[in-house]
């Protein structure tokens, strides 16, 4: 019996960006350097698969320090960056503490400090509760900050204050950022804007890629987790870029093959906290059941990488 015929366009670039290769190396080089176990607190990164694997090599994750018996052993802050607090109470604590924030979000953190220092009120555009959001809400005295997650936000918004600035998370989608800025804008016309966009330059090519190739396609998988930010982005972006028939696969899904058996062509890209080992082993999946014929559409070739912290080395 024949097998169907099934095209893969695979979107590049795809899954693991700078800012997670190096979070990742953190918990590696300081267990080689401290030995087992060391903590870590919140998922260093949001993908179970990376979790998993940084368990069994002895990272503990934890979601605060007061959780952490052994005070003496080092904990390292996870890359979606932590309020000031957590430094501060890690110091009361005496603890070794090593930061593997992604140098793209303490940008933001810079940032805002800075547009605050300078007398600006701040408006941080982001998803309520998300760590990175969390973390950069910390960054400054309560009161100074406000989130707004959407456009109606900002028509619900008033402020009497002069100096208005805005940062934003960097894992959004592009799009739904341009129109909350453009609302902004609107709003307060002598608002200050970041001197360089905060969207990182990850999730704007991942979200350029899957734009490029969803239109081509019957149905669109991005590989990654839940909770991840940049991951659930992607599977909107394709929706919105002509593939209706778009959804995440995670630890726990069921692959769909009756309704991909009536697909010619498919689409997948993972998120930036997704392992390939993920995407090969979905792809095996499918090699299984179909002829399959890959087709990788690179649109941009990344070559950042993002230094380690010197007490590492």
């Amino acid at each position: 019996m024949n097998k169907h015929k099934l095209k893969i366009l695979l979107a590049a670039p795809r899954g693991f960006c700078a800012g997670v290769d190096r979070a990742i190396e953190i918990v590696k080089k300081s267990i080689d350097k401290f030995g087992a176990p060391v903590y870590v607190r919140h998922e260093i990164v949001h993908n179970k698969h990376v979790v998993e694997s940084l368990k069994k090599i002895g990272a503990i994750f934890v979601e605060e320090l007061s959780e952490i018996k052994d005070k003496s052993r080092p904990v390292i802050f996870s890359a979606h960056g932590v309020p000031k607090s957590v430094p501060e109470e890690a110091k009361s604590l005496n603890m070794n503490y090593v930061d593997a924030t992604c140098p793209l979000v303490s940008k933001v953190h810079r940032e805002a400090e800075n547009l605050y220092k300078s007398g600006n009120h701040i408006l941080l555009i982001g998803h309520k509760n998300h760590p990175e959001v969390i973390g950069t809400l910390g960054q400054l005295p309560r009161g100074s900050i406000d989130l707004i997650e959407s456009v109606e936000d900002i028509e619900k918004y008033n402020s009497t204050k002069k100096n208005i600035a805005y940062v934003t998370q960097t894992t959004l989608s592009v799009d739904d950022t341009k129109d909350i800025i453009n609302k902004l804008k609107n709003k307060f016309p002598e608002i200050k804007e970041p001197k360089k966009e905060d969207i990182c330059y990850a999730t704007t090519n991942r979200q350029s890629s899957v734009k490029n190739i969803a239109k081509l396609c019957e149905m669109f998988f991005v590989i990654g987790s839940r909770n991840s930010s940049n991951s659930v982005r992607l599977v909107e972006v394709a929706k919105n870029s002509g593939c209706k028939k778009s959804t995440l696969i995670h630890s726990e899904s069921v692959v769909p093959f009756e309704e991909i058996s009536k697909c010619s062509t498919i689409g997948v890209s993972s998120g930036a906290s997704a392992p390939e080992i993920l995407v090969d082993n979905f792809i095996s999946t499918l090699k299984e059941k179909y002829e399959v014929k890959i087709e990788e559409v690179e649109i941009i070739k990344e070559n950042i990488t993002f230094k380690i912290p010197k007490k590492l080395n």
